[in-house]
């Protein structure tokens, strides 16, 4: 039995007797319902922003690196290589780079979050001081505008004031 006939897409002949189908259908066993190969679900965490996915898959593949030069050091000390040395030295400034690529995506996940992760309710009292502030702003270029407007009304068009 070839892989088509076992998912059924090869359709067998039918028997032509009672018989031959009583048999065919023994044969065979209950037909079983065919599942899909996978469920698609809905993610439980929200996908991370590109910028802290990305220094999280330097921190990783840098981590990997400096993980199998270690390997690699401990090996050669064994073995009492030539090799052990400088690889012993490369593994210590590995994991010093590698240390640093971690805090990178802790400190790319700050700084993300604190650009565009900040979520403003109506009742902030953030936004309440932005607001007001805001009101003050205008409040005081159209006291600026109106100031320089009457200026110019009073300095235009006369010579003097006699």
């Amino acid at each position: 039995m070839d892989t088509q006939e076992r998912h059924g897409a090869v359709e067998v002949p039918p028997a032509r007797t009672a018989k031959e189908a009583g048999t065919a259908a023994a044969q065979s066993g209950p037909e079983v319902p065919r599942q899909p190969l996978w469920v698609e679900e809905a993610a439980t965490r929200r996908r991370m922003p590109d910028p802290v996915r990305r220094a999280a898959v330097r921190a990783v593949i840098i981590t990997s690196l400096t993980l199998i030069q270690a390997m690699v050091a401990f090996l050669a000390s064994l073995t009492g290589s030539w090799l052990a040395f400088p690889m012993v030295l490369s593994s210590v400034g590995s994991t010093v780079v590698a240390t640093w690529s971690v805090l990178d995506v802790w400190v790319t996940r700050q700084v993300w979050n604190q650009r565009n992760g900040v979520v403003s309710v109506p009742s902030s009292s953030a936004r309440r001081l932005r607001r007001e502030r805001r009101r003050a702003r205008r409040a005081a270029r159209t006291a600026e505008r109106d100031a320089a407007r009457i200026r110019r009304r009073d300095a235009g068009g006369r010579l003097s004031r006699a």
